[in-house]
Formats: structure tokens, C-alpha cells, sequence
């Protein structure tokens, strides 16, 4: 259970906005909040336990789960349970691949992003060989998941609570192109069928060129984006990924 939360701020108390919306809620549940820098939580400071809720981006939510014995969640982008739901091919390669593809002049564009560490480099389009400049200094032996580029008319991203749809954010493209609802839905309970479900998480739906309702990318709910969510829904989501992390505590 849940009785007090660590907050990542950026230095002189300046917040993010995804903690100034946990914040908020948190002060209303009546939850103890301390503030931290990466800084802290790296050198191990915080007193961590297994009722502290942490907040915060990717590097320290990796120092966290690290502290508190954790296996950290590998990223599942594209859950083999909603293949069906992705439109378009999406396959695993490497770095090395890639770049012998591309100086092999085979130029069809191409979505690139890490496989297994989210943050290694930022997902992006190659078209050729001089794209690889974005890259540089990163292994060629990195495990990438490709994507073929399509045209999306419309980008949502919808916050899933306990297999409930909390909220649903539009963030690019045509706002007045909405997505098919209820193939969110099913896919859903295609994910819960599977186990490949989190107890709180972001899933992106967008409307291709076609017509069609596909799935961008699946987010897990520790550490994801808010776009238009209210505070409280926003909180319910990462709390309950995170209490469902807390139970996987080794030792």
C-alpha cells in the first residue's frame, strides 16, 4: 500500500508537467511528498521502501526500481498479442543491418527506434545512408525495432487503468479525424487475453491514410507523457503500474 511519494524536480523546486499534475493529486489523497534531483536518487539517498511511490523520467525511475530490487520492465512497443492491430510491418533488427541496408542503396524509408533501451537514441526516419549521422557512437551491434513510415492523419493516446479507458488524448495530425473506439477496446481485451497488460499504461492509436484505426506504440504507465489527462486519472494510471511493480520486489 502506497503511504508517501518521491517527486523528481529539476533543481530550485521547478516541477515537470507531468509531477505538477501528480502533485496536485497527491496533496488532495493527502500524501507525504519529497522532492528529489536525479542527482539523489543515483546516489542512493532516498529511503526507498516498498509503500514509496516514485516519480519522475526514465533515468530515475531506473535508479528506483535498481534501489528497491525491481527487474525493470523491458519496453514491449509492439505486444505480439495486437500484431494484428499494427497495419503495417514492423520487424527487429540492428544498428548494423540497418547501415549495410541503407549504403546497399536500398532507400525505402524507414521508422527506427531502440529495442530494449528506451533512451539510447531517439526514434526516427532513415532514407539513406546520411541519416545514420543521427546515430553516431551508438553501437552497431543495438537491437532496433523498424517500422514502415505510413500516413497517419490522426494520433490519440489513450490512458488505461485496470483494463479501463480513463482518458483519450489526441496529439497530432486532425483533431477532427477520431479513432474507432471500440477497435481500442478489443484490443484491450486482446491484451488482457494475452498477459500483456499493465495495471496502468498509455497505448497510442492513430488513423492511417486508409482509413483505418492502428496501434502506434504501446507506453508502460511508470513514466509516460500527459497530454490533455486531468490530474487525478493521470495519478491512478502510475499509481497503480507502480504498486503493481512493488509486488515484484525480490529479496
Amino acid at each position: 500500500m502506497i503511504s508517501k511519494a518521491f517527486i523528481q524536480e529539476q533543481g530550485n523546486g521547478r516541477l515537470g508537467e507531468e509531477e505538477q499534475r501528480v502533485v496536485a493529486e497527491l496533496k488532495r489523497r493527502g500524501i507525504p511528498i519529497t522532492f528529489y534531483t536525479e542527482k539523489r536518487i543515483h546516489r542512493r539517498q532516498l529511503p526507498l521502501d516498498g509503500e514509496s511511490l516514485l516519480v519522475g523520467d526514465m533515468s530515475c525511475i531506473a535508479g528506483a526500481l535498481k534501489q528497491l530490487s525491481i527487474p525493470e520492465p523491458k519496453p514491449n512497443d509492439y505486444p505480439t498479442s495486437l500484431s494484428e492491430f499494427l497495419h503495417r510491418r514492423v520487424w527487429r533488427s540492428t544498428l548494423g543491418e540497418l547501415e549495410r541496408w541503407l549504403q546497399g542503396g536500398r532507400y525505402r524509408a524507414t521508422f527506427v527506434k531502440p529495442a530494449t533501451r528506451r533512451k539510447r537514441f531517439t526514434g526516427c526516419v532513415f532514407e539513406s545512408e546520411y541519416d545514420l549521422s543521427q546515430v553516431y557512437g551508438v553501437s552497431r551491434q543495438e537491437k532496433v525495432l523498424c517500422s514502415e513510415v505510413v500516413d497517419w492523419l490522426s494520433e490519440y493516446r489513450i490512458y488505461v487503468v485496470h483494463s479501463e479507458i480513463r482518458n483519450v488524448d489526441w496529439y497530432a495530425g486532425n483533431a477532427d479525424i477520431p479513432i474507432d473506439i471500440e477497435e481500442v477496446r478489443r484490443a484491450i481485451q486482446v491484451l488482457d487475453q494475452a498477459k500483456e497488460s499493465y495495471a496502468g499504461y498509455a497505448i497510442d492509436f492513430g488513423v492511417l491514410a486508409s482509413g483505418q484505426t492502428a496501434l502506434v506504440e504501446m507506453n508502460d504507465g511508470f513514466a509516460v507523457g500527459a497530454y490533455s489527462i486531468d490530474s487525478k486519472n493521470y495519478t491512478d494510471m502510475i499509481w497503480a503500474r507502480w504498486e503493481e511493480l512493488l509486488a515484484q520486489r525480490q529479496g
